[in-house]
């Protein structure tokens, strides 16, 4: 019994150690001159589980569906439609009405909103989200019930004043996760049932953050870290605060779900939030990369709705410089009240945590270029070969005018203080949708004949005139056919993930200003460089502006023009 012990210890310790190694190996890409060991040290703590006591063993290798099932069982919009329900609805100010018309934007300002909200935007950008996709319809939600659900969750985002992990960052991963859903079609490939989950999972993804790291838990001892046993400790407070708020009747907005339906949120609920924890970044990363290697691709929706939760919340490098610099202000801010809490413990400074020995241009350099690019290019990848097929046969429809108001006939709204937003349901039912799926095949399947009709006609007319047109006529009709050909292979690819992968391109608004950012980010390096050579205290708002001296590129004129900035 001891020996067989003792090889199952041996066999779970391999096991560890193989885990360990392949997270390092994502590490050992990066070159050592590439990025100062502080960031290295960084990455490492916090992106991998190098630090933890203990190391979480490969639990299950990913089952896959089939990338066509969405299209086999209908699961897709054919259009969008708007419903105003009968239970009154929760009034909003007139300047959130205004603010949250900017909602489907990549670089939407929550700042704005949580002005003019009175430090409330969960309350009211959750409400609106909710309610734009029909969620109170479509699962009885009275509208009191979510409004008194918001308002907790906004409570406790804001229970210990956190500079970054409060109620602002809480909106502000939702509205980038909506953004997923309505402007790439994602929507389109998911039941109502995992829309309300993925909204959910968006909203409270961070409830009640202490503001410190799961490693500073478990290095210090905390409750929450002996109550979890070390493992993604912060996540899974999140989520069981989160479901002991939805025991409550008066915040029960899961009060009309079925059994299963209950079952199966709760399910998509837990593994979305547990995706969060940076210490599984890379395996994560990998898993999905080798999935979208692999000759027949197919994804399972939990695990593609967790890697789009898990990019919405590593997001802010992606956003407009203004929004980005702010939240990396208020984040290093946060890593240095504990850095603070570190030393008066006892404990080594983790890293980016010292105020006063930190790399900040340098980190956030490296956070672009080894975390936020890499998870950005494979969520768009997974997206792309996800709604292909859908898409193909279903051109996704242009999302706008979702905010509805009791005067949409009318422009002018200066003399309304309040306004209530009616529902806007975004998608169909799945019975409708199954009724739409069988007409759209028969149209297909129509329009692909007909173009096979007229191909027949073309190439008998180009036959009866080829002894009266040169050679370069025939070249011209050659291609004709080519170009008619290529269309109808192009409808006839719909079923085929491999192609309609490659012919379906979404939006990627992240990538300009990922490389603005990092551009600027690198400015700011070479000037905090100099700080620190001259041994001068300096902080974010010193490497933001330019030095005494330096000379700095100016926008406003040519590329070749250099500006002598001046004290």
């Amino acid at each position: 019994m001891v020996l067989i012990f003792t090889h199952a210890c041996a066999l779970i310790y391999s096991d560890y150690r193989r885990l360990a190694a392949e997270e390092d190996d994502e590490l050992s890409e990066v070159q050592p001159d590439a990025v100062p060991q502080e960031v290295r040290d960084w990455l490492a703590s916090t992106f991998t589980r190098q630090m933890a006591c203990t190391r979480r063993k490969g639990e299950e290798k990913p089952k896959f569906k089939s990338v066509a099932h969405a299209i086999r069982a209908g699961i897709f919009v054919d259009r969008m439609y708007r419903r105003v329900i009968n239970a009154p609805m929760m009034t909003f100010p007139s300047d959130v009405v205004e603010v949250l018309k900017d909602l489907n934007d990549w670089s939407f300002d929550v700042y704005k909103l949580d002005n003019y909200g009175n430090g409330q935007p969960i309350k009211y950008l959750g409400y609106d989200l909710l309610n734009r996709y029909g969620i109170f319809q479509k699962f009885k939600v009275p509208s009191v019930v979510m409004e008194n659900f918001l308002c907790r969750i906004e409570e406790g985002y804001s229970r210990h004043k956190n500079p970054y992990h409060n109620n602002l960052h809480g909106a502000d991963v939702a509205q980038t996760v909506h953004y997923m859903l309505c402007q790439t079609g994602l929507m389109n490939w998911l039941s109502d049932l995992e829309i309300f989950a993925m909204l959910i999972a968006a909203i409270t993804h961070d409830f009640e953050h202490t503001g410190t790291t799961n490693n500073f838990h478990v290095m210090s001892g905390t409750e929450i870290a002996l109550l979890y046993n070390d493992r993604a400790v912060l996540e899974n407070y999140h989520i069981s605060s989160t479901f002991r708020i939805l025991k409550d009747d008066d915040c029960n907005i899961l009060q009309n779900l079925t059994k299963e339906e209950f079952r199966e949120f709760r399910t998509l609920v837990i593994d979305m939030v547990l995706a969060t924890d940076m210490s599984f970044h890379f395996q994560q990363l990998k898993t999905m990369k080798t999935l979208l290697a692999s000759p027949e691709p197919t994804i399972d929706k939990s695990k593609a709705m967790s890697m789009v939760l898990h990019c919405a919340d590593i997001s802010h490098p992606a956003k407009e410089w203004s929004l980005h610099y702010r939240w990396t202000c208020q984040l290093l801010e946060e890593f240095f009240l504990q850095g603070d809490m570190e030393k008066k413990l006892g404990l080594p400074f983790s890293p980016l945590c010292d105020r006063n020995n930190t790399l900040i241009a340098e980190s956030q350099i490296g956070f672009i270029e080894f975390i936020v690019e890499p998870s950005m290019t494979v969520c768009s990848d997974m997206l792309e070969l996800i709604l292909g097929p859908i898409n193909l046969v279903n051109p996704p429809r242009s999302i706008s005018n979702f905010v509805v108001d009791d005067n949409d006939d009318t422009d002018d709204t200066s003399n309304q203080s309040d306004v209530a937003i009616a529902c806007t349901a975004m998608s169909c039912s799945i019975e409708d949708r199954k009724d739409i799926k069988d007409n759209k095949d028969i149209e297909v399947k129509n329009d692909i004949k007909d173009k096979k009709d007229i191909k027949g006609t073309k190439e008998t007319k180009n036959i009866e005139g080829t002894k009266d047109n040169n050679d370069s006529d025939s070249i011209s009709t050659a291609t004709k056919l080519e170009e008619t050909d290529k269309e109808s292979k192009q409808e006839t690819n719909a079923e085929n993930p491999q192609t309609s992968n490659k012919l379906y391109k979404i939006k990627k608004p992240w990538n300009d200003c990922l490389a603005i950012n990092k551009m600027k980010w690198k400015v700011q390096a070479a000037r905090e460089a100099k700080l620190r050579e001259s041994k001068t205290k300096y902080t974010m708002r010193d490497i933001n502006v330019p030095l005494v001296g330096e000379i700095i590129q100016d926008d406003n004129k040519s590329s070749s023009t250099d500006v002598e900035k001046t004290e």
